[in-house]
């Protein structure tokens, strides 16, 4: 029996908020992943069955890694098409943020939805949400934000919206953000989910294959080398850093989405307790980090690299050289976090 964990009268708003809504937006963060552009569309496609005018609009291109989820080619790309995401945006009566904590996540995105004098509600599961919404559902013990708007569905009593194809979303991103189900899963009220969605007659096999299992001949070259050429194990202090400059990326042919689940191999070393990964990106750094057991990278990723997430999966931005997120790194493993204020990033 799934229990209800969501205030009755948040629900309440929420319902009253949908009802009221003919056109509604929903985005997500940068660079979606699995749960942020899973969530999105399950719940786009839900509103659709509502009858509601409902759209995705993401900030930036989603990993086409993540084209097999159905839906994908009327999702409508900011960077890409601008002028479509502002009159989405500019012309919904209800906007929903989901799979972040803060605006900033969304990018320049997130100037045009605080523009709109209209309801913005938040569904996710990262720590600190961020006090700009105008209804907030944040449970950031939650495995990831699908599960938590299959645990809204069903406080509003719209669990037969779910189809195949939602169903299809919404198993994707709670398989990806747990590591096909092996980290944050701890709540037995998960599997029920899961029976649940599965009952819809998802292919969860297929669904593995094409979202945790297909990788390009690049993207396996890139990986390899990674882990070979560029790790650092530092072995006393139970840490591991992979970092990979713009001009390895380009020699590797990289797109959006080769990385990924990268930062999580160095875990397998027995002694390992956390990892960093730096990627270098055209305009910062992007900082990954995931760790074992009590080991909190939200508190590195929020003291150093401006950013955050949960207890043992967190990422930010370094607005920096990468040897100067590599000399913090060391400086957060050699001293305990006493990384020099100059060095640790605009905050």
């Amino acid at each position: 029996m799934i229990q209800p964990i969501i205030d009755e009268a948040v629900i309440d708003r929420l319902r009253s908020l949908i009802n009221g809504a003919k056109n509604v937006v929903l985005t997500c963060h940068l660079s979606p992943d699995g749960d942020a552009i899973g969530s999105t569309l399950a719940l786009c496609h839900v509103l659709h069955r509502l009858g509601k005018n409902a759209a995705v609009v993401t900030p930036d291109m989603v990993p086409k890694a993540l084209n097999f989820l159905p839906f994908m080619r009327d999702v409508v790309v900011f960077t890409k098409n601008e002028l479509r995401a502002r009159h989405l945006v500019e012309h919904a009566h209800l906007i929903f943020c989901l799979d972040f904590n803060s605006i900033h996540r969304i990018d320049k995105l997130g100037e045009v939805v605080m523009q709109q004098r209209v309801p913005r509600v938040l569904i996710d599961h990262h720590l600190n949400p961020q006090p700009v919404f105008d209804v907030s559902i944040s449970f950031p013990e939650l495995s990831s934000t699908c599960e938590l708007v299959y645990r809204v569905l069903l406080q509003l009593r719209m669990l037969n919206l779910i189809d195949r194809y939602a169903a299809q979303c919404l198993y994707t991103g709670m398989m990806t953000d747990t590591g096909n189900f092996t980290y944050s899963c701890e709540n037995p009220e998960l599997y029920e989910i899961q029976a649940s969605l599965m009952r819809r007659h998802i292919d969860k096999q297929w669904l593995f294959k094409m979202a945790m299992n297909t990788f390009s001949a690049d993207s396996l070259r890139l990986q390899g080398y990674a882990l070979s050429e560029k790790m650092e194990v530092l072995a006393d202090q139970g840490a591991a850093l992979i970092t990979l400059t713009q001009d390895e990326l380009k020699r590797f042919n990289y797109r959006k989405g080769d990385t990924e689940g990268l930062v999580n191999k160095p875990l397998a070393i027995p002694g390992v307790r956390w990892v960093a990964f730096f990627r270098q990106d055209p305009e910062y750094i992007k900082v990954s980090c995931r760790s074992q057991g009590d080991f909190s990278v939200d508190a590195i990723c929020h003291d150093y690299f401006n950013g955050g997430g949960h207890t043992n999966a967190a990422g930010g931005e370094f607005y920096g050289t990468m040897e100067q997120a590599v000399e913090i790194f060391h400086r957060i493993v050699g001293t305990g976090g006493d990384a020099p204020a100059d060095q640790a990033g605009d905050t």
